[in-house]
């Protein structure tokens, strides 16, 4: 049997084995700062996955998510590296065959090298999910700085820090809401290998118009494994918290996920 399709095998019994509680695989980068979950290099970078989770809590039933990327770099400030950087993900959750949930998240951005390890960044983050984050549309525009303050060997860590302007949509009879928002990333990546890296990445924000109550955080703790050139295996845990969520939602909520990717 192939290394691809053990590889598929391996998918499907961890996605009976591991449950969430939410329907979403988040990018912590792209939430908090801007994208960046491929290395993007001068050519262009893209990537496909496919996953599927179990999922408890909100719902209880199984999902399939997809999800595309891109990144490119080219010539910026004083010929330093610009990241350009795209990622479109789509998540569906089906009942004894009736659909139960759908998300769809987009995401922009740019990243600007400067000097000694410090960069500037700004991006575009969308999502949308009526049903069960009761959310019409939720858009966050963001701008920051950020440093590599550790970057020796099999050991890299990154902080970022910025503010959003954010845009809330609800599906129910809220208001729509408008607020500024100060945002921070930090991000931990262990190349414990050839085939494999560990990685740990924290965001979390705080409404500057109500900074005790509004705040939310989240945290992603992860495994990549190279199966074969180009197919990789990605097992995910992640607990996210919001402590002035939706009307009628839950402020915590925990997921664990694996999918199988390809980067052409």
């Amino acid at each position: 049997m192939s290394k691809l399709k053990v590889s598929l095998l391996i998918v499907m019994v961890l996605a009976q084995i591991l449950s969430a509680k939410k329907i979403k695989i988040t990018n912590v980068e792209a939430k908090y700062t801007n994208y960046d979950e491929i290395k993007a290099s001068k050519e262009i970078q893209q990537s496909i996955n496919i996953g599927f989770s179990n999922t408890t809590g909100n719902t209880k039933t199984l999902n399939l998510n997809g999800k595309y990327d891109f990144s490119w770099i080219v010539d910026g400030y004083k010929l330093h590296p610009l990241k350009i950087s795209f990622d479109s993900s789509a998540f569906l959750t089906k009942n004894n065959g009736v659909k139960s949930n759908e998300e769809y998240i987009a995401n922009l951005g740019l990243e600007q090298t400067i000097d000694d390890g410090w960069l500037f960044y700004t991006g575009i983050n969308w999502l949308r999910n009526p049903e069960f984050k009761n959310y019409d549309t939720k858009l966050a525009i963001n701008v920051g700085m950020g440093n590599e303050l550790y970057n020796k060997g099999r050991h890299l860590l990154i902080a970022k820090l910025g503010v959003a302007h954010n845009i809330e949509d609800y599906s129910n009879h809220q208001d729509r809401e408008h607020f500024t928002s100060l945002n921070e990333y930090l991000e931990y990546n262990n190349k414990l290998n050839e085939i494999s890296h560990l990685y740990l990445k924290i965001g979390s924000m705080q409404n500057f118009n109500n900074f005790k109550e509004d705040y939310e955080a989240l945290s992603v703790l992860g495994l990549s494994l190279l199966v074969e050139e180009k197919v990789h295996l990605t097992i995910e845990e992640e607990i996210a918290y919001d402590n002035f969520p939706a009307v009628g939602f839950l402020k915590t909520d925990t997921k664990s996920i694996v999918r199988l990717g390809y980067k052409f």
